[in-house]
């Protein structure tokens, strides 16, 4: 029987009641009721339980959805998705570029915070740029198509790095890697010289074995890390910067396969065939519209507004709103920000960072994680640490794949590698839970700054052969290099 990941309403349920635990909504009512008919928890790893639920259960679970839906939140004053409203709760929000003189802004309260002092991981000073501070304009320029190429590609390797071990709890991941010598992690991960009972009881990601181990890799395989960026390219390439999220909505239904999406997107997609338009897609029965997949389509909003993260922000706001609501969004924000302050290159690692939280709701959970990790990876020497304490405070409350737990250890590998690209994508990969999209964003970045492709070591790149795998439009077998010019034509589009 076939059993669709991702939909079904008594698989969606048992999301939706710790969605609603975490967003300060009060579920245990609710919960109660599911339990007492012998509605089952959410399933652990896949998108679907093994075995169908009886014709009342399912009732029961989408009536209960609805339920969930109506509940207040406590939350909700400090975690809008309206952006009106949260650039009211952003007091340091970037001025667009060309809207005020370099400058014209005083240095806001994360400048001042200890957590951002300018000290590497083993506590000396960072390097790689000029201190900024977040919140002045500044001239945008287009970064130089070899900048941007080198973003996609060191996108492509930490994605590829982490794809084999993906899903993979964190001892596994760290006893595979340990049994070839390759930890603390430096390069990609091979079967070769592992045990079987190691294999057996790690059993590597069962897609991407075939593909992403280092014995396997010949070109960059497919993946949604990669797909999401390809769209966001054709939505640019369509509708121009001004894009709403309805013509997102056009160009996935005319270029991405329903098979190819997962949680957030797998819904929203549902819900648009069903006829509900954005922003309602991210909302109806959507317990995932918190979780990573806006983060991972947030880099090219990034990359074609280079030294205005508002409008990067702004623009990740509008692709984020067809399937994600609050924390989501905040990620794509975040990482939309970042990207833009790391484009122009002239700007290290840190002050990409904390750019970045200022298009972010303060109270929000998002914003708390993200200082917390980064004040974790300014105190302790031993990543590992920094990952085990992230661990003990969010793995049993978030699943894997939900954007406040990722979007931290992003923030901590990036802050403890000093912006180092190998040194980041390594540890954002090395960290588990949603491996392959943070070793992609962690890698987009680090590249970013790393400003060209021979800056990037060719282990990581040689087995890339400037060749990628893609079920999107016409880009299938494309290289960087040429996407790298398309995108820097949209940086340069009026």
């Amino acid at each position: 029987m076939l059993r669709l990941t991702w939909v079904q309403p008594e698989d969606l349920i048992g999301h939706e009641l710790r969605q609603a635990s975490q967003d300060g909504r009060e579920p245990s009512a609710v919960a109660a009721r599911w339990r007492a008919a012998g509605g089952p928890e959410a399933p652990l790893t896949a998108g679907a339980s093994p075995t169908p639920a009886s014709p009342y259960l399912r009732l029961l679970a989408t009536d209960l959805l609805d339920e969930l839906a109506d509940l207040p939140s406590t939350l909700a004053d400090d975690e809008p998705t309206d952006l009106a409203r949260i650039k009211s709760l952003c007091p340091d929000w970037p001025v667009t570029a060309g809207n005020r003189a370099a400058g014209a802004m005083g240095v806001p309260p994360l400048e001042r915070s200890r957590e951002w002092g300018r000290v590497g991981a083993g506590g000396t000073p960072s390097g790689g740029g000029t201190p900024q501070t977040p919140g002045c304009a500044t001239t945008p320029r287009a970064p130089h198509p070899a900048r941007l190429e080198a973003s996609w590609l060191g996108r492509a390797v930490g994605c590829l790095l982490g794809k084999p071990v993906e899903k993979l709890p964190l001892t596994g991941i760290r006893h595979l890697a340990k049994a070839t010598k390759n930890w603390p992690l430096r390069t990609y991960f091979t079967a070769h010289g592992v045990p079987e009972d190691l294999l057996t009881r790690y059993p590597w990601n069962r897609r991407s074995a075939t593909t992403s181990l280092a014995e396997n890799i010949d070109g960059m395989p497919e993946d949604d890390d990669l797909n999401y960026p390809l769209l966001a390219l054709l939505v640019l390439q369509r509708h121009g910067r001004a894009f709403t999220p309805t013509d997102v909505a056009r160009v996935w239904l005319d270029e991405l396969p329903a098979g190819r999406t997962f949680t957030a997107e797998r819904v929203a997609y549902r819900n648009l065939l069903s006829g509900l338009e954005p922003p309602l897609t991210a909302r109806r029965h959507n317990p995932f519209r918190e979780w990573i997949g806006a983060l991972i389509r947030a880099d090219v909003h990034g990359w074609t507004n280079p030294g205005d993260p508002a409008a990067a922000a702004e623009q990740a706001h509008r692709d984020a709103t067809l399937t994600h609501t609050a924390n989501g969004v905040y990620a794509a924000m975040f990482t939309a920000a970042v990207i833009a302050t790391a484009a122009t290159g002239d700007h290290d690692v840190h002050a990409c960072l904390r750019t970045g939280l200022t298009v972010v709701p303060p109270r929000s959970r998002l914003a708390r994680a993200v200082h917390r990790a980064v004040r974790l990876a300014h105190e302790h020497t031993d990543f590992d640490t920094v990952v085990d304490v992230l661990h003990d405070t969010y793995a049993a409350t978030h699943h894997w794949v939900h954007s406040v737990p990722n979007t931290a250890l992003i923030a901590a590998a990036l802050t403890h590698a000093d912006g180092d690209f190998t040194g980041s994508v390594c540890r954002a990969v090395s960290g588990g839970w949603d491996t392959d999209s943070n070793g992609a964003t962690a890698g987009s970045i680090a590249a970013l700054l790393a400003g060209s492709p021979r800056a990037l070591p060719e282990r990581w790149t040689a087995p890339l052969k400037n060749r990628l795998a893609t079920s999107v439009g016409d880009f299938h077998g494309a290289g960087f290099d040429t996407l790298a010019r398309l995108t820097h034509l949209e940086a340069t589009r009026p």
